[in-house]
């Protein structure tokens, strides 16, 4: 007797699809595809996107307006992006059901940014990267013809391992993450705490990626001070937060990022040339 594979087996999220979810191109290419706009935001979009489709089969408005939830601004640690993948994955789920409110998936990812990104960084870039390279480098001078595959092997092998186990836990705890909290009356207060690491991630790169300063100075001899260093004593990163702000409005007036990106270059090249900022 053969049995039929029922329409929801074959569309639930498998193994198999979090594995390829963790190996696909977009994975795979979420530094390549870095935007100033969105930074890695397109990729994980792609990255995403089998899975949206079977979580969206037959709900084509819903599976749009996921995508473009999932092509907004995410940076991370590269290897670390299947993890939030696998959560993001679960979540999609509960929206689909309408259990769970569509923007609570990004504040979960915006939380997750930060201090999953110091962890990864800390790991891949200042310690594995930094040890692979130390012993290609000893390999090399010794005139091993293996060493450029050695340091490829000790950087690459952990960090795959990683992608394709992190999208499978991640899957399991966003699925027992979100039913505990339902089940226990948390969901709201852990969309607050999300939204609120959130924003202090938002507000510490505000500071962290902005690179400009006012050049201009006032007095004479000894007593010569700068804009800069008075706007830094009243509040440090004062022009950054105004520029934050400045931008935002002018998103939510629909001016597009590549005007706000040229734009930006362009002031930034005038006012450098008149002596205006620094």
């Amino acid at each position: 007797m053969t049995s039929k594979t029922t329409a929801d087996e074959r569309l639930a999220i498998t193994k198999s699809d979090l594995t390829r979810m963790s190996l696909n191109i977009g994975s795979m290419g979420l530094e390549i595809s870095w935007t100033y706009a969105n930074q890695m935001g397109l990729a994980f979009g792609v990255m995403m996107d089998h899975i949206l489709k079977k979580i969206y089969h037959s709900d084509p408005e819903g599976y749009a307006k996921a995508l473009e939830r999932h092509t907004a601004f995410f940076n991370i640690t590269v290897q670390l992006a299947p993890f939030v993948g696998g959560i993001v994955a679960s979540m999609e789920e509960k929206i689909a059901k309408g259990e769970i409110p569509p923007s609570s998936v990004n504040e979960v990812k915006a939380a997750l940014m930060g201090p999953l990104s110091g962890i990864g960084d800390s790991i891949f870039l200042m310690t594995l990267r930094v040890l692979a390279a130390g012993v290609g480098v000893s390999m090399a001078q010794m005139g091993n013809p293996f060493a450029p595959l050695v340091f490829l092997l000790i950087y690459n092998v952990p960090g795959f391992v990683l992608r394709v186990w992190g999208a499978q836990k991640g899957y399991e705890m966003g699925v027992g993450l979100l039913e505990s909290a339902q089940r226990n009356g948390i969901m709201d207060r852990v969309m607050a705490i999300a939204g609120i690491v959130g924003i202090m991630v938002l507000g510490s790169m505000t500071v962290d990626m902005f690179w400009a300063g006012f050049a201009v100075e006032f007095g004479a001899g000894d007593e010569v001070q700068s804009l800069q260093a008075i706007l830094d004593s009243i509040m440090p990163g004062m022009l950054a937060l105004g520029c934050f702000w400045f931008y935002y409005w002018l998103l939510g007036k629909k001016v597009s990022p590549t005007a706000l990106i040229l734009g930006t270059m362009l002031v930034g090249v005038i006012g450098v040339y008149f002596g205006i900022l620094m």
